[in-house]
C-alpha cells in the first residue's frame, strides 16, 4: 500500500484554518516551534479511506484464529468492552474519595472476591498492573513475611520451563536465582529438587499448568517437599484458562500466586497491554498484601491503608482498574460452571488439535496436554524449520504460534487453541498445518520465502530488533 505523501497534491485539502495571532506564540522558544511541518494535502473522504484500508491490513482476533501459545489471544465478548466505556466507570477520576467510588469499588471488592473462591486463596489485591508485576509483588511478600520471621533466605529456585519473567522478577527482589531440570516427560525432576533444598532457600515459582502445557503429577509432592523446608510454593497462574473453575491453585500447594486477568478473563494483551496481575496469597500471608486494602464496612467500601505489614503501594489507584471490570462482567455472566466449560474445553481443543498433528509434526512429548502443546521441526523436509513454517500460515489467515519458546524443545511451536474456537476452525488449521508440510516436501521454495501474500512480506529479523528504523524520512 503506498504512502498518504504519494496520493498528496496541492489543493485538494479545502480545508483552511484562521491565521492565528502570533501574539500566542511570543512565549515559545524559537527551536520548539515547527515551521516546516510537512502534512499530505488530501481530502477528507481520501483520508478516511487511506486508514480504512490501512485497518484491513491488520490481523486482530476479529479476522482470525490466534494458535498463539501462552498468550491465550482469545476472542471475548464485546459486551465486556461495552461495560468498560461506561461514563459512570471510564469517566471515574482516579484521586476522587471512596464515597465517590462505590460503584467501582464494590466491582473491585468483589472481583477479589471471586478470584479467592475460584482459586483457593484466602485474600487477593488487584494492584499489580500485569503478571510480571503480580509476580513482582508476590516476590516481594515472600520476601516481608521471612523478614518478619526474623529468617535470611536468599534463594528461590525456578524449573527450565519456567516463564522468562520469573527469574528477572525473583533477581529484581535480590534472590539469587537456582535452576531445576525437567525430566524428559515434562515434569519437574524431583529427586534434583529435593537436593536443592536447604535453610537458604526462600521458595519456589512454579507455572501451573507448566509452559509445556503439561499438568505436573508431582504437584503434590513438590508442595510437601517446600512446605517441609519451610519454603513458600509460588504459582505462575499465567496459564490458569486451563484449570480455572475445575481446580483450585491453593488445593495445589501454592502459597502465592498471579493471575493475569487480561489472559484468562477477556482482555487480550497484544500490542503490549493493559494488563492486570491481581496478586493472591493464602490467609496466613494476607497482611503482607499490598495496601489499600478494599473493606466493606456494613454496606460501604473502603480503602484500608493501616496495614503495618503489608509491602505497601505497587501502583496508583487500585490497579488496571478496566481491566478487572471486563474481568469481573466475564465471571459474572458465565458463572462458576461456565468457567468450567471454559477450562475444559480449552483442553479438549489442544488435545484435538494434538492428537490430529502429531502424526505430521514432531511432538517431543507425547502426553494428553492441557490447554497447550508443543511441537517442532524435527524431521521436516528440505531443511525448513519452524520459522519457515510460522511464515508461511500467514499466507493461509493464521496468526503463527508461539515459536522458539519454551527454550528447553529446540524448534518449539506451542499451539494454543483456546475455547473460542469452533472445531470447524480447529479443522481448517490443521488442513492447512498438513498443506504446509506437504509443501515443505514438494514446493519448500514456496515454504522457504513465505509469507507471500502479505502487505509486507518476510522481513529480516535479526536486523530489525537491532538496527531498527524508528523514523521515515522522504
Amino acid at each position: 500500500m503506498s504512502l498518504i505523501f504519494d496520493i498528496s497534491a496541492p489543493g485538494k485539502n479545502k480545508l483552511r484554518l484562521p491565521e492565528s495571532d502570533p501574539s500566542y506564540l511570543s512565549d515559545i522558544p524559537p527551536e520548539m516551534l515547527n515551521a516546516g511541518l510537512d502534512l499530505a494535502d488530501v481530502g477528507e473522504a481520501e483520508l478516511v479511506r487511506y486508514y480504512t484500508g490501512l485497518s484491513r491490513m491488520n490481523f486482530g482476533v476479529d479476522t482470525g484464529m490466534y494458535p498463539l501459545g501462552s498468550c491465550t489471544m482469545k476472542y471475548n465478548p464485546k459486551i465486556n468492552e461495552k461495560i468498560a466505556s461506561m461514563d459512570e466507570f471510564a469517566g471515574a477520576h482516579p484521586l476522587a474519595g471512596p464515597e465517590m467510588l462505590q460503584g467501582a469499588l464494590e466491582v473491585a471488592h468483589d472481583l477479589a472476591d471471586y478470584l479467592c473462591r475460584l482459586t483457593g486463596m484466602g485474600a487477593f489485591s488487584l494492584a499489580p498492573a500485569a503478571g510480571a508485576h503480580g509476580e513482582l509483588s508476590g516476590v516481594m511478600i515472600m520476601k516481608k513475611y521471612f523478614e518478619k520471621k526474623g529468617e535470611s533466605r536468599g534463594t528461590v529456585i525456578i524449573p527450565d520451563s519456567a516463564h522468562g519473567t520469573n527469574p528477572a522478577s525473583v533477581a529484581m527482589c535480590g534472590y539469587e536465582v537456582k535452576e531445576v531440570p525437567s525430566t524428559p516427560d515434562g515434569d519437574v525432576d524431583i529427586r534434583a529438587l529435593s537436593a536443592m533444598l536447604d535453610g537458604s532457600v526462600a521458595g519456589m515459582m512454579l507455572t501451573s499448568p507448566n509452559t509445556l502445557g503439561l499438568f505436573d503429577r508431582n504437584i503434590r509432592a513438590i508442595a510437601d517437599l517446600l512446605h517441609k523446608n519451610g519454603s513458600l510454593f509460588y504459582g505462575d497462574g499465567a496459564n490458569l484458562n486451563a484449570v480455572i473453575g475445575t481446580a483450585k491453585m491453593r488445593d495445589m500447594g501454592f502459597d502465592i500466586m498471579h493471575v493475569n486477568l487480561h489472559k484468562t478473563f477477556s482482555t487480550p494483551h497484544g500490542g503490549g497491554g493493559p494488563g492486570s496481575g491481581p496478586v493472591g496469597v493464602a490467609d496466613f500471608l494476607a497482611p503482607y498484601i499490598p495496601s489499600p486494602v478494599i473493606v466493606k464496612k456494613g454496606e460501604t467500601y473502603l480503602l484500608d491503608h493501616d496495614r503495618p505489614d503489608s509491602i505497601g503501594r505497587v501502583h496508583s489507584f487500585f490497579g488496571n482498574f478496566l481491566v478487572a471490570l471486563r474481568a469481573y462482567a466475564y465471571i459474572s455472566m458465565l458463572g462458576f460452571d461456565g468457567l468450567r466449560d471454559v477450562s475444559r474445553t480449552a483442553v479438549l481443543n489442544a488435545n484435538y488439535l494434538m492428537s490430529r498433528l502429531k502424526s505430521v509434526y514432531n511432538l517431543p512429548i507425547d502426553r494428553t496436554c492441557m490447554h497447550e502443546f508443543v511441537l517442532n521441526d524435527k524431521d521436516v523436509p528440505n531443511g525448513l524449520t519452524t520459522n519457515d513454517i510460522a511464515k508461511r500460515l500467514l499466507d493461509y489467515g493464521f496468526h503463527a504460534p508461539t515459536v522458539y519458546f519454551p527454550l528447553l524443545i529446540h524448534g518449539a511451536m506451542m499451539i494454543e487453541p483456546t475455547e473460542t474456537e469452533s472445531k470447524s476452525s480447529l479443522d481448517d488449521f490443521i488442513a492447512v498445518m498438513k498443506k504446509i508440510r506437504e509443501e515443505a516436501q514438494s514446493r519448500p521454495d514456496l515454504v522457504k520465502n513465505a509469507p507471500l501474500t502479505t502487505p509486507v512480506k518476510r522481513v529480516d529479523a535479526v536486523a530489525a530488533a537491532r538496527k531498527p528504523v524508528l523514523k521515515w524520512t522522504r
